[in-house]
């Protein structure tokens, strides 16, 4: 993997962690009380002329066992749902995607309906099929990409 671009200055300082965590908080609460009227498309960075859709992760902590709710893009891959678990391109995974690799059997909530699914990591296959799909969904992903040394994870949410 070819050496991280520069990360914007301040993209993972304390503030801006806990700002992206009181926004998350406050967009599942609207999304959940209008079942995704509000809510339900993201229209930031490269998505502000193509909205992206959004939906809703639950996901159990691995030490707490509570559930926790994240709002995140996702992409419809027949009856599975995808998810990409890029943190803004941040050095390390997202919690959630560490509770969901702990704990796959959960929901998600497209709009007002609620799906069963369990998560898997996609395959280095699958993901290199799906990669090109999703940055055309969301184009910040292929930036986010270039600010880490990770290689970001594709999650697949299968039905069940």
């Amino acid at each position: 993997m070819a050496e991280p671009k520069p990360r914007p200055k301040g993209l993972e300082s304390p503030v801006t962690r806990r700002v992206m965590k009181y926004v998350g908080r406050a967009h599942v609460l609207v999304y959940r009380a209008t079942k995704g009227r509000i809510g339900a498309t993201f229209r930031v960075g490269s998505a502000l002329r193509k909205p992206a859709p959004v939906l809703l992760l639950d996901h159990v902590g691995q030490k707490s066992g509570r559930t926790y709710t994240s709002p995140l893009l996702y992409l419809l891959d027949g009856p599975n749902v995808v998810v990409v678990a890029s943190t803004g391109g941040m050095a390390k995974d997202p919690q959630w995607y560490r509770n969901l690799m702990a704990h796959p059997d959960t929901e998600v909530q497209i709009r007002g309906v609620v799906r069963r699914v369990r998560a898997r990591s996609a395959s280095p296959e699958e993901r290199a099929a799906l990669w090109p799909r999703l940055v055309e969904m969301y184009a910040d992903y292929d930036s986010y990409q270039s600010w880490t040394d990770r290689e970001i994870p594709v999650v697949i949410c299968e039905p069940r």
